[in-house]
């Protein structure tokens, strides 16, 4: 992200315990604290250990002290399509338009590892999320049938 005193890192564990915290502070101001979210996720407090795997992808924002200000990762789903996944920003860092270049930059990361087509779910809750998405050319479908999340209500994939 030339230009910006903001940049990306891959996902390790000393971001683990921060990254959490920021999914379950964002989730719960949006009234999202319940089961069928990211919230209870088993893996959210251990996200460097679930994205170390070659088929998925996790990058940490970082401004230019080193503070985490947001992360946005990817994962396998079907063939050759992989899922956007837990795309947050630190209050701090919203208004700047990160949230455009993080979705820019991990479909980037996601065509490097070959898949063609990302999908997400979200909520509508997200307001913000899902004007970012739409922006960012993702079509939105109906919920298929392999929801992991029970609770979201907003689904959109887009050809990378």
């Amino acid at each position: 992200m030339k230009g910006l005193p903001f940049h990306f890192v891959p996902m390790a564990a000393c971001y683990d315990a921060v990254m959490a915290d920021l999914v379950r502070r964002s989730l719960k101001a949006h009234g999202l604290d319940i089961p069928g979210t990211a919230y209870y996720d088993e893996a959210l407090d251990h996200l460097s250990a679930f994205y170390d795997d070659p088929r998925r992808g996790y990058y940490v924002l970082l401004d230019e002290q080193g503070t985490v200000m947001g992360g946005i990762g990817f994962a396998e789903a079907e063939g050759d399509c992989c899922e956007l996944q837990k795309l947050y920003l630190d209050d701090a860092a919203q208004g700047r338009g990160l949230g455009y270049r993080m979705v820019s930059f991990i479909e980037d990361r996601a065509r490097e590892k070959g898949y063609r087509i990302i999908y997400l779910e979200t909520h509508s809750n997200l307001q913000a999320a899902i004007h970012i998405y739409e922006r960012a050319g993702y079509r939105r479908i109906e919920r298929p049938a392999s929801v992991v999340h029970s609770t979201m209500d907003h689904f959109y994939l887009k050809a990378l």
